[in-house]
């Protein structure tokens, strides 16, 4: 019996493996496609290193000109911030201060704002100072209602006031002698709240800026009582006791039933919440007759009630 050879069949695909086949063939195409495509867009797609000189140049005026507007605001901004910080009012309480080495706490406690202390502070720094109560207004941003308030407790030390004497030839035609003030003699003794300041001057060791810092304290005062109150306008009083005797019958009072927070405020022993601790007591309480009853609020001390007794009256 004859049998039949069969031929081999090498590429013989079942029906999974064919529709394999197909769909590998159909990405392998849409591969290509893709490729094609992108290539194109390649092509057509301008190319930013290709840009001219002049669009450069436009793009980085533009860029420089956001980056102006941005500082521009912001500028305007922290302006805004510093005129609303500046409008900002804070009470003063005022105490005799000396603007020539008063730190920027001291300016903080008189109530000036941070940014007046540091004004302040660099206006020292640059060799300012201030040689007379009066060139205290020269500091930007103080208001004159500021100024007025703490005008009369500004205290300068004599070193600041006291300049050097310029002493020329008497033959000279261009200048005029200074001639020194005559001084008493030792065993001289002078009433410290009744002597002008001529008197004061003719005082060993007291010349025209230290007469007139010890009238100008006595006069926001209203007298001393001890000479020791000296020390707080930076004197030593040690080297002026022999010269002065103290007639507390000088001393102008004040009346606290009729006297405001304002008028207290004036006073160098009297802040503002112990002016404002006064009138309210007065109002709630009647008219005071003595100290004893301010002994209660926290706002003043055994040494605050003793120094102020000497300037208070109750009629």
């Amino acid at each position: 019996m004859l049998m039949r050879r069969r031929n081999p069949v090498f590429f013989f695909f079942t029906r999974w493996e064919r529709r394999a086949l197909i769909v590998l063939t159909l990405m392998a195409a849409g591969l290509v496609l893709v490729a094609l495509f992108l290539a194109g867009l390649g092509e057509s797609a301008p190319d930013a290193a290709g840009l001219d000189g002049q669009q450069e140049e436009a793009a980085y005026r533009d860029f420089r000109a956001g980056l102006l507007h941005q500082e521009r605001e912001r500028r305007e901004r922290a302006e805004r911030r510093k005129e609303a910080w500046q409008r900002q009012e804070t009470p003063l309480t005022p105490f005799p201060f000396n603007p020539n080495t008063a730190d920027s706490l001291t300016f903080r406690r008189l109530g000036l704002p941070p940014w007046m202390a540091r004004n302040i502070g660099r206006y020292r720094a640059k060799g300012g100072k201030f040689r007379r109560p009066e060139d205290f207004r020269k500091i930007y941003g103080l208001t004159d209602e500021q100024y007025a308030a703490l005008h009369p407790f500004i205290t300068i030390a004599p070193q600041d006031t006291v300049r050097p004497r310029v002493w020329v030839d008497a033959d000279s035609t261009d200048s005029v002698r200074l001639q020194p003030v005559p001084k008493y003699e030792p065993g001289t003794v002078v009433d410290l709240n009744r002597a002008d300041t001529l008197q004061l001057k003719m005082i060993p060791g007291i010349g025209s800026g230290i007469a007139r810092l010890i009238s100008g304290y006595r006069q926001q005062l209203g007298g001393f009582y001890r000479i020791e109150q000296l020390a707080e306008i930076n004197l030593d009083h040690r080297q002026l006791v022999s010269w002065f005797s103290i007639d507390t019958a000088a001393i102008r009072r004040i009346n606290l039933n009729r006297v405001g927070v304002d008028r207290l405020r004036r006073h160098p022993y009297f802040n503002f919440y112990q002016a404002r601790v006064i009138v309210e007591h007065r109002r709630k309480n009647g008219p005071l007759e003595s100290l004893k009853p301010l002994s209660l609020y926290e706002e003043f001390t055994a040494a605050d009630l003793e120094r102020i007794s000497h300037y208070v009256c109750f009629e």
